[in-house]
């Protein structure tokens, strides 16, 4: 049988050709190889994988530690960046009124029945009842009550709020009366040319000197007929929906 093999081999050979033998025998010996390197192989990369798994372990930990620091750097500079444009509104009517008094709003009413805030300034601090009380932009109200630590302050759009008011562009007096929403100009002369746009600024009075911007004209009323005087919507220039800094204002002596 072996000799017959062999000149079988030996005829296929001379022929030029592979004998099916041979390619049986290449075949399984090809894929025996196969199998030996998957195994070898597996066998390194779980032992790499037990070998390296405290490391990456460690790593990993590092990397969630670095990035819970980043996280809280990111949230703490989102936070003094949206404190910029209060503290600007309050440097700039700190040097309005240099006299002025810097408080931090600590609430809301919350039941939104009355147009109050609270600030952190009180009797210590020499803040009196009818204080008025700015931004940088403009009118925000006037104390109405006060403790030894903190204050209440009446927003220019409470329905109670009332202010002697001046619309600049030809000094026509008038009365500023909250809306809840705004500020509404009555007692304005009919003779007065009101243009949406125009400014409106304080009257002299207890809580506020004279020229302190109060608002813009929004919106002009008509005037009923046999009507003595007009109306005007005032849409105020502080932002009362989102005040943090605010400057409380000595009165008038």
């Amino acid at each position: 049988m072996a000799a017959l093999i062999a000149l079988l081999q030996l005829d296929f050979a001379r022929a030029g050709r592979t004998s099916p033998l041979t390619a049986t025998v290449t075949t399984a010996s090809t894929y025996l190889q196969y199998a030996a390197s998957a195994l070898v192989n597996g066998v390194r990369g779980t032992f790499d994988l037990v070998v390296r798994t405290p490391g990456l372990a460690s790593e990993n930990g590092r990397l969630r530690g670095e990035n819970g620091r980043l996280l809280t750097q990111n949230d703490e500079l989102q936070e003094r960046l949206a404190r910029v444009p209060a503290a600007q509104d309050l440097a700039a009517a700190k040097l309005a009124h240099p006299d002025g008094v810097t408080a931090t709003v600590i609430g809301y009413d919350p039941e939104a029945a009355t147009h109050v805030v609270t600030i952190d300034r009180g009797a210590k601090d020499h803040v009196q009842r009818d204080d008025g009380v700015v931004t940088g932009r403009g009118v925000v109200g006037r104390i109405v009550e006060v403790s030894p630590l903190s204050s209440k302050v009446l927003l220019v759009t409470d329905a109670t709020s009332k202010l002697p008011a001046v619309v600049q562009h030809g000094r026509w007096w008038a009365i500023a009366v909250g809306t809840s929403t705004r500020v509404k100009l009555q007692y304005v002369s009919q003779d007065a040319k009101l243009k949406v746009g125009d400014r409106v600024v304080t009257g002299e009075g207890r809580s506020f000197r004279a020229g302190i911007l109060i608002g813009r004209i929004k919106e002009i009323e008509p005037a009923a007929a046999g009507a003595l005087d007009q109306t005007a919507i005032v849409q105020p220039a502080a932002d009362l929906t989102a005040l943090s800094r605010v400057l409380v204002l000595p009165q008038k002596i």
